[in-house]
């Protein structure tokens, strides 16, 4: 089933500036965001990238209380030496009252420009309480914004409000970038296109969708919901099976997407676009792939070419928690996972996954209950260097 979503050409390109990875040693473990140390009260929702320069970028939403909607803010910490240690915290976005949230981050590769995506709630309003309101103006809709960093991460711009191009106005009234990051395409006919994964409700009657650009994110549209995310539920009403996405770019430039599971079997839900996000096959499940219903992350590593094997990396709780943090990866375009192995046994919930300069895997993810966010950093040789777990 998911093999027939994924033939195609696998001729590629490895990625430019890869270097010679490091032994098969236990992975390292930092601190980067502590609830109640790092002035707020709590602190969720991580998303990390690599600059052009090197420097990792880990953001978050910092939280007045421990709920989804609770004044956020955008919060960022910067590491230049692969992710060991970590500087000082940064706002990058304040709405006043309003809440933001899902920090989505990518790197422009051609200028460098980091961009991330996110969303505003009005004050006093959330996901749940069914205020919000469809539309894209008024006092009790959900806005989308853009904020821009061309120097490291070290300044940002101002707000850029994209809701009208970025939200459908009719019945939907919750949009949400990711959380995690978005990706640009390397390969195919819509390479250099910058891709933002997407979901949009009401709540509990979520699509899931790309956003995309083809200027370097100037300008952003918006590609189609994927068929079949809204099933019946066999009494008049339907079931929702998908949430909070990722995607990842395949060897021939087609784009998978990967889901929270919202119904259905606790598996994670895919599907595929052969033009660059715009339209998708239906969703279907993923049976390797265990999902308690919580956000994940999918990886390009490396495109096949004669020097290097294709790998895509993914990251989630291989439990019926969020607990037992694993580290799946993929040589044949993730139609099987040829490898798993577990990178942190306990509390474990939103992860990112990303490459350090050096060739070696980062793995910001949230723990002991979501009240500390960690940044693992293992080399690939530690990854494969075992049998793969039953």
């Amino acid at each position: 089933m998911l093999a027939s979503l994924l033939a195609g050409n696998l001729q590629a390109e490895a990625p430019s500036g890869s270097t010679k990875l490091a032994r098969a040693t236990a992975p390292e473990f930092s601190d980067v965001f502590i609830a109640g140390k790092d002035g707020f009260k709590s602190i969720r929702i991580p998303s990390v990238v690599v600059s052009k320069q090197g420097t990792v970028l880990a953001f978050a939403e910092g939280r007045a209380q421990h709920a989804d909607q609770a004044n956020n803010k955008l919060i960022l910490k910067r590491s230049s030496d692969g992710g060991r240690t970590w500087g000082e915290q940064r706002m990058i976005a304040d709405d006043g009252a309003n809440t933001l949230n899902n920090p989505c981050a990518v790197v422009e590769e051609k200028s460098g420009r980091v961009i991330v995506m996110y969303q505003s709630y009005p004050a006093g309003l959330s996901e749940r309480d069914g205020k919000i309101k469809p539309g894209l103006d008024g006092p009790a809709i959900v806005r989308n914004y853009v904020v821009r960093s061309d120097d490291d991460g070290v300044s940002w711009s101002k707000p850029e409000d994209v809701t009208r191009t970025t939200k459908t106005p009719e019945r939907v009234t919750i949009v949400a970038v990711g959380p995690g990051i978005g990706i640009q395409l390397h390969h195919g006919p819509h390479a250099g296109r910058l891709i933002m994964p997407f979901n949009e409700g009401p709540f509990d009657h979520w699509n899931v969708l790309a956003v995309y650009s083809d200027d370097a994110g100037k300008n952003w549209k918006l590609g189609q919901p994927a068929p079949g995310c809204r099933v019946p539920d066999g009494n008049g009403g339907e079931i929702s099976l998908v949430n909070e996405v990722q995607m990842v770019e395949l060897a021939d430039g087609s784009v998978m997407l990967n889901s929270r599971k919202w119904g259905g079997k606790a598996l994670r839900k895919i599907a595929v676009s052969k033009d660059g996000g715009v339209t998708w096959s239906k969703i279907e499940e993923d049976a390797a792939l265990r999902d308690p219903g919580c956000m994940a992350s999918i990886f390009r590593y490396s495109f096949p070419a004669k020097d290097a094997k294709s790998r895509i990396l993914y990251s989630g709780p291989d439990n019926a928690k969020r607990e037992n943090g694993t580290v799946y990866l993929s040589y044949d375009e993730g139609k099987s996972w040829a490898v798993k192995k577990v990178l942190f046994p306990g509390s474990f919930g939103y992860s990112v996954l990303t490459a350090l300069p050096d060739g070696t895997v980062g793995c910001l993810f949230e723990t002991d209950n979501a009240d500390r966010i960690v940044f693992a950093r293992f080399a690939l040789e530690w990854l494969e260097s075992k049998p793969t777990q039953p």
